[in-house]
């Protein structure tokens, strides 16, 4: 169980801490990391079913913990951003997407005691995608506010704003895809939700 993809995915999960905890230091070069980290987290996340699609070692684990450790990765980064911004869009936005993962998680619960396996399907992909790509832009801000300006001795204020609001414009489109795709994820799997007889894809 504990194979090379499995241990990429799990891996999201410490560096989940790691990247929230250099959010809030003010030394030179911790927003670095934290973006080289968060791209080391996406990275591992094209990975690890990368590997074991081509090893023929794909399980339901797998499934399971993909989609939970990108859920625990993206949600602990909006938390962190809710904290550091004090902006009520943010609280909007984080409110509606734990919503929508709570009741996805419900679902894949019940769905596994029924022994299905609901794993990720391309609404929900297209929105981690559009999410990470947002939390992207947002963690490059500070890089090149704090960091590059630094060493260059640069006044990149303006740009890194408006790198920042790309981010935001991310995240709200992320939202909206989270809305939909969790309508999508409902809408097929409406059976399960039902009680009707279902067939097992494991």
């Amino acid at each position: 169980m504990l194979n090379l993809p499995n241990l990429l995915t799990l891996s999201r999960v410490p560096l989940t801490f790691i990247v929230v905890a250099l959010m809030y230091q003010s030394w030179h070069g911790a927003a670095t990391l934290a973006f080289v980290l968060f791209l080391g987290a996406g990275i591992s996340d094209w990975l690890d079913g990368h590997i074991a699609r081509k090893q023929g070692i794909v399980s339901n684990f797998g499934k399971f913990m993909d989609a939970l450790t990108d859920k625990i990765f993206v949600i602990g980064l909006m938390v962190a951003f809710v904290a550091i911004y004090h902006n009520p869009i943010w609280i909007v936005l984080a409110l509606i997407t734990l919503c929508r993962e709570f009741m996805v998680s419900g679902m894949r619960m019940l769905a596994s005691s029924k022994g299905v396996v609901v794993a990720a399907d391309r609404g929900g992909k297209a929105k981690t995608v559009t999410q990470l790509i947002a939390i992207g832009f947002l963690l490059a801000a500070p890089v090149i506010s704090i960091d590059i300006a630094r060493l260059g001795h640069w006044d990149l204020t303006e740009f890194a704003a408006w790198v920042h609001k790309v981010g935001m414009a991310g995240f709200v489109i992320g939202t909206i895809l989270t809305v939909w795709s969790g309508y999508r994820y409902f809408r097929n799997n409406w059976a399960l939700i039902a009680d009707e007889p279902v067939k097992s894809s494991s």
